[in-house]
Order: structure tokens, then C-alpha cells, then sequence
């Protein structure tokens, strides 16, 4: 099974290739999403790996949180599940 991980600080120039020739040291990496900025369409400075299993997802936590990426020390942990948000707000 998969585990996912947030990995902030991200440097904007960073794509989703170098992301994965970097986790793929330390194991299969099965995707990686960059978010977006929905107005802009820029990056916004975080993604999302998927490491093939929880094993793997240590090794690569273990070995690149803190890593200096493009003069950036990135963190790596395990990605939270989204809350769900109460009440009725909505933005327009």
C-alpha cells in the first residue's frame, strides 16, 4: 500500500520530474502533484509524493527532511488527511 507525503518549502521552480529523480533514491515513487494556485497557476510551494509503501515513505523522510533543494531546506512528513470543514462559508 502507498503512503503519501507533504513536502513544504518547496522552491517554485522545482517540477514534478526533479521531485521524483530526488525521492527515487530511496524507492519506487508511484506520483507526484504539485499543486497550484488556482488564480495565478503558479506553484504553491508544497507537493505531494507517493512513495510505493510505508517502508520506503521512512527512508525518504528520514534522508530529505531538512534536504537543501535549490537553496531551500525542504520538510518532509507523512501528508494529513484533509479536514472536513463545518458551517456554510463560501468565498466569492
Amino acid at each position: 500500500m502507498s503512503t503519501r507525503l507533504y513536502v513544504g518549502n518547496v522552491p517554485y521552480s522545482t517540477t514534478e520530474d526533479e521531485l521524483r529523480r530526488l525521492f527515487s533514491q530511496v524507492g519506487r515513487v508511484d506520483a507526484v502533484e504539485i499543486p497550484k494556485d488556482r488564480q495565478t497557476g503558479r506553484p504553491r510551494g508544497f507537493a505531494f509524493v507517493e512513495m510505493a509503501n510505508d517502508q520506503e515513505a521512512q527512508k525518504a523522510i528520514a534522508r530529505f527532511d531538512g534536504y537543501t533543494l535549490d537553496s531551500r531546506r525542504i520538510r518532509v512528513n507523512v501528508a494529513q488527511e484533509r479536514e472536513i470543514r463545518a458551517g456554510g462559508y463560501t468565498r466569492r
